[in-house]
């Protein structure tokens, strides 16, 4: 048991350290897909890209040399099916058709479901590793499955913020000379265009 400790404390700091440097990455690589793309943003998106593959890979790496993997439990076994949806994702990425051409729209679709698929999948996965901890370890695991669902909720609110957040700045912005802002109407205007509409009838 301490040895399976001593390996999963290195792999757990890995993997919170790379949370850390990931997120503002995503957060800035997102801007993207409001702007018009230039240069600059297709060197961020390649960068995020290469940089969430190349952290799966090392998490897989780091799994299959310092754990027990004979694959007995759901946690070990998604996590291998994992793996792999995040390379295929990766090779469709590399594949992506033009801009404009019939498949695109099927392409993207697919792309995004397996994006979708692994984030979904991932979470659920470290609820069950935690839960495989415990069965292994019979530690306590309440502290950490509190700390995953706050981080999560947190992640899961900035990305839903993110998204609006354009929108709600432009809340306030000025269309052409004119204010966004409702003028007040005047009282006795209103009053006026009552009277005339109450003596038509």
């Amino acid at each position: 048991m301490q040895v399976l400790v001593g390996k999963l404390f290195p792999f757990t700091i890995f993997i919170c350290l790379m949370n850390i440097i990931v997120l503002p990455l995503v957060s800035s690589s997102s801007q993207q897909h409001v702007k018009s793309i230039d240069s600059i943003a297709d060197k961020k998106d390649s960068i995020h890209k290469i940089l969430s593959l190349l952290i799966s890979t090392a998490g897989a790496v780091m799994s299959l040399k310092n754990f027990n993997n004979s694959f007995n439990n759901h946690h070990q076994r998604l996590g291998l099916a994992l793996y792999g949806i995040i390379w295929l994702q990766a090779l469709t990425g590399v594949l992506r058709p033009c801009r404009g051409s019939k498949g695109r729209s099927g392409w993207f679709f697919a792309h995004w479901l397996l994006g979708t698929a692994i984030s979904i999948l991932g979470i659920i996965n470290i609820y069950t590793g935690l839960r495989a901890y415990h069965e292994k370890t019979l530690r306590i695991i309440k502290p950490w499955t509190i700390v995953l669902t706050a981080e999560i909720s947190l992640i899961a609110f900035v990305y839903l913020f993110q998204d609006k957040w354009l929108y709600i700045q432009k809340q306030g912005l000025i269309l052409g000379d004119e204010s966004v802002t409702p003028k007040p109407q005047d009282s006795s205007s209103t009053e006026k265009q009552k009277e005339s509409s109450s003596e038509k009838y």
